[in-house]
């Protein structure tokens, strides 16, 4: 229970931390370079904290890789721009801003995160991961995840950096497949974690970890939000028609 405890408040005093910077920089949108960072944190924690095997280390370095890799490419793009304009939107309609920013932004994410690294802690706190099948499985499903999600952004980034492309919509290379590659690489990533999670015995209950990561990029702060930026966008919904929006699968006629 102290490990599942001591996480918890190192993400709860993380996130104190990026607040405090947000609010010094007058821009929310370090909550998402902090994204990245915190899950990469939390599993240096454990290495450090915890007796390990072999096959417990393997999770915690997958953890890592894609944490950081995340938060430097979030940090990569942010640099020279503005507050998201997600965060400007409630900075302008929300009462009690600080208040509500806190809550609502940054003390939600910590308990998001919390939720879906849980896996994790469960691994260590249990200390008895085994290296079978499943194990191998998760692994295939984690390397599957992360390329969709680094291919992804290298094919969009390379995409934008051309002048002939402003104002145009990817749909070639992954995004040919599926409107939101990174998206669906994310999911996927974590539903590598939980493969892995099961051989150390540990109960159903972790599921919840990439059952809510899929669940809020489908349904909540991921593709819905990207969905109806482009709403209006008639090049948009005619790729729309043709490409899936989350599940890479050939275009439809």
């Amino acid at each position: 229970m102290n490990l599942f405890l001591n996480s918890a408040i190192l993400i709860f005093f993380y996130f104190i931390l990026v607040f405090i910077i947000a609010i010094y920089k007058k821009d929310n949108s370090y909550v998402d370079i902090a994204w990245g960072f915190g899950f990469a944190l939390v599993a240096v924690y454990l290495l450090i904290i915890e007796k390990f095997s072999v096959a417990e280390i393997i999770p915690s370095l997958l953890i890592i890789i894609w944490g950081l890799r995340l938060s430097i490419h979030i940090t990569e793009r942010k640099i020279g721009k503005p507050e998201d304009f997600r965060y400007a939107k409630w900075r302008d309609e929300w009462q009690f801003f600080y208040i509500r920013s806190f809550f609502q932004i940054f003390l939600f994410q910590a308990l998001l995160m919390y939720i879906i690294i849980f896996p994790l802690i469960k691994i260590y706190s249990q200390n008895k991961l085994k290296i079978g099948p499943v194990y191998y499985l998760g692994i295939i499903v984690w390397i599957i995840g992360f390329l969709f999600e680094v291919i992804g952004d290298w094919q969009l980034r390379k995409f934008k950096q051309k002048i002939k492309n402003k104002g145009h919509i990817i749909q070639s290379g992954l995004w040919k497949y599926t409107r939101h590659p990174n998206y669906f690489g994310e999911s996927t990533v974590w539903w590598g974690i939980f493969l892995i999670a099961t051989g150390a015995g540990t109960s159903l209950l972790v599921i919840i970890s990439p059952l809510l990561i899929t669940y809020l990029l489908l349904f909540v702060s991921g593709v819905p939000l990207l969905e109806k930026h482009y709403e209006d966008n008639s090049e948009y919904q005619e790729y729309a028609k043709r490409t899936n929006k989350f599940f890479p699968w050939f275009l439809k006629k």
